[in-house]
């Protein structure tokens, strides 16, 4: 399966990718745990489903027409991953029914049952008893935590609510796959079945299953020995953590990876240690931004949407940054240890030089975060001009509170064809403005259902924008609910 794995931009084409349907365990959050599994608030779950629903069916038309064409409309299973009438795309992939797949091997189930009860801290009655279980209910229990026996609920272990974010548990450079390391523990979990989807389903061969075979095709990165044999003071130093949000394949040649509260400093020399020995890119840019909960990764403060057009956080920008500092701030000259979090964002770009004996680094650094998307459009894509658009209108508070609400974080379908959040009025009626076709989810879906042509009703740049009520609560927006696979070509 891995000759459909290529992916070397952010807005070639999509023609397949891995999502994951809001599943039980997201309504079994209770407000005392919610932090620990990093919600900020709970959640509506049947009103989620709905509204991610709608993103599905988006995603489906576009990748997968037939499946919608020829579904059963009154089944109520049609979008629940485990159940008989499951779509069963083999474009637009739920990590549950992947996993399930896996879950069928007997090697891969006691080894993801072994792992899981370890990683959980699990009796040995409780290993027996997922040994026991049949794929479909295995895979459901090992997601939402619960067993249902007798119509009775038995929490086994904690709920994974981040899954749905599947864009942070891998990411594909190039016909590679890297797999994260997760900063936090909610989300270590959903890290080992990704670990297990792509040795057993993306790049695995069932005839070699025994054989204990890897694929070169697959990074993983190590914790290393400084961190076994340090006290857990200095362990935060050396700690090796990476989240897919902060990784962007944004050009054949070209990565960035954010360095921030998830992302680490020993995770990125790793990464791009790893990936020019194997002469996979030129360029790995690092961009700097604040290691606090508002910003997460880069992908909550900017995306590209078409090769020259990107969505920027406004504070973030040059424009923002520069008209700030034409007043004096009197405070800054009492404290000169205050840093404001626009001055804590900034890129490092490491280059990778051909040498006949093999290869040299050098090193380029941006002030702005714009000069780094300015450089990626006009360098790696030959565009004669830029256009950098601020959300929320670059007035504040919008800026702020839609954010907060991932206006920034939107997922390129084709190139110019995007899917947005609906709650982001300001932020939508600047792209809007910016020449960008406006069609909310639900009345695309019903048209497409009523035979209209994808082609006639989709022209030129487009938002689609998704119903966001509860979707929102979850702190990720599009761009954070999908993990491509491949990509065509630009």
């Amino acid at each position: 399966m891995s000759k459909d794995i290529q992916v070397s931009s952010e807005v070639g084409t999509l023609k397949r990718l891995i999502i994951h349907s809001p599943d039980a365990g997201i309504g079994k959050i209770a407000p005392r745990m919610m932090e620990d599994l990093l919600y900020d608030d709970i959640v509506f779950l049947d009103k989620m489903r709905e509204e991610y629903n709608q993103y599905l069916s988006v995603l489906l038309w576009f990748l997968d027409p037939d499946v919608m064409i020829n579904r059963d409309k009154s089944d109520a299973d049609f979008f629940k991953p485990t159940k008989p009438g499951y779509l069963k795309s083999d474009k637009v992939m739920d990590a549950e029914y992947l996993l399930m797949q896996v879950l069928r091997n007997d090697l891969a189930k006691q080894l993801l049952v072994s792992a899981v009860c370890a990683m959980e801290k699990c009796d040995f009655e409780t290993q027996m008893l997922l040994m026991k279980m049949d794929a479909e209910t295995l895979t459901r229990t090992l997601i939402s935590g619960v067993w249902i026996y007798e119509e009775e609920e038995d929490y086994l272990f904690a709920p994974i609510p981040n899954f749905i974010f599947t864009r942070d548990i891998g990411i594909v450079i190039n016909d590679h796959l890297l797999l994260i390391k997760a900063a936090e523990k909610g989300r270590t979990r959903e890290a080992l079945f990704i670990k297990y989807i792509a040795y057993f389903n993306l790049f695995g061969d069932e005839a070699k299953w025994d054989e204990y075979s890897f694929s070169n095709k697959v990074i993983e990165l190590e914790d290393n020995e400084y961190y076994f044999l340090t006290d857990s003071l200095q362990k935060e130093q050396q700690e090796v953590s990476i989240e897919g949000g902060d990784v962007m394949m944004i050009s054949p040649r070209h990565l960035l990876v954010g360095l921030s509260a998830r992302t680490t400093q020993n995770a990125i020399h790793q990464l791009t240690t790893q990936l020019f020995k194997r002469n996979l890119v030129d360029k790995v840019s690092v961009v700097n931004i604040p290691a606090e909960r508002a910003y997460m990764h880069i992908d909550t403060i900017f995306t590209m949407i078409k090769r020259d057009s990107w969505v920027v956080y406004a504070p973030f920008t040059r424009d923002a940054i520069t008209l700030s500092k034409e007043e004096i701030d009197f405070r800054r000259m009492l404290d000169d240890e205050m840093e404001t979090p626009e001055e804590q964002v900034y890129v490092t770009q490491f280059i990778r030089e051909e040498k006949p004996d093999g290869f040299k680094v050098t090193v380029k650094e941006f002030d702005f975060l714009d000069d780094l998307l300015a450089d990626v459009s006009k360098g790696d894509f030959g565009c004669e001009k830029v256009n950098i658009i601020p959300n929320g209108n670059a007035k504040f508070p919008f800026t702020e509170r839609e954010q907060w609400t991932d206006s920034c974080n939107f997922l390129a379908i084709r190139e110019g064809v995007i899917i947005g959040y609906d709650r982001n009025t300001y932020t939508n009626k600047t792209l809007q403005d910016r020449g960008f076709k406006i069609i909310c989810a639900q009345d695309f879906n019903e048209q497409m259902d009523a035979g209209a042509k994808l082609d006639e009703l989709i022209t030129g740049d487009t938002l689609i924008t998704l119903p966001s009520a509860e979707l929102s609560r979850a702190r990720g927006g599009t761009h954070c609910m999908s993990m491509p696979l491949l990509r065509e070509e630009i």
